[in-house]
């Protein structure tokens, strides 16, 4: 059985909505981020953390790939162009949206109060609206991959739902029925219902 440390408001909901998807079983240890347990296994203090067999995995999209890999679900076959297409989609929603999410929260409560600069936030909601639209011109549904739902898939749905609560505008139609659809299958809400 998987060990899986962290919190669902994390992008530990990854890794568990990875593991519903797939039915593998886990253990979630409920530990926040700088929290005692994940100090002890990682230095950085940031979650997800995925403990298999004695080793401890960091980074969500590392632990979604190795699980995708192990369990031959959620990907393509390693070394196919399909494979690589995934990849690059992964790869794209990380560096145009998770990472404009993830610096838009570290200057609003990460961060050290005196490193913070909170007039950064109006244009990373302007970099993240025009990067998704670019994502959605691309789109032809109903998963990035076509017909096929990959890690790549979790990674964008969960980074709209943190736009969401990030309150960064979403206004394109497909990237607003693709976040709903995703939120509604059943693997998301067995972990809401936690």
């Amino acid at each position: 059985m998987y060990k899986v440390y962290g919190i669902a408001v994390t992008r530990t909901f990854r890794i568990l909505w990875m593991l519903e998807e797939i039915g593998e079983p886990y253990e979630l240890i409920e530990a926040g981020p700088h929290s005692a347990p994940v100090l002890a296994l990682n230095p950085s203090g940031k979650v997800p953390l995925l403990e298999v067999d004695g080793t401890v995995l960091s980074d969500s999209t590392a632990i979604l790939t190795y699980l995708a890999d192990k369990h031959g679900k959620l990907t393509f076959p390693a070394g196919s162009l399909q494979r690589a297409k995934q990849d690059g989609l992964t790869h794209k929603v990380l560096d145009e949206l998770d990472a404009v999410l993830w610096t838009a929260s570290r200057h609003s409560f990460i961060l050290p109060e005196e490193q913070r600069v909170p007039e950064v936030k109006p244009s990373l909601k302007w970099e993240f609206s025009r990067n998704l639209k670019r994502l959605s011109d691309q789109f032809e549904g109903p998963f990035l991959m076509g017909d096929t739902m990959t890690i790549a898939d979790i990674i964008l749905a969960h980074c709209l739902n943190w736009a969401f609560s990030a309150k960064f505008p979403i206004e394109d139609e497909k990237m607003l029925a693709f976040s709903k659809e995703m939120r509604e299958r059943d693997a998301v809400r067995r972990i809401a219902s936690r």
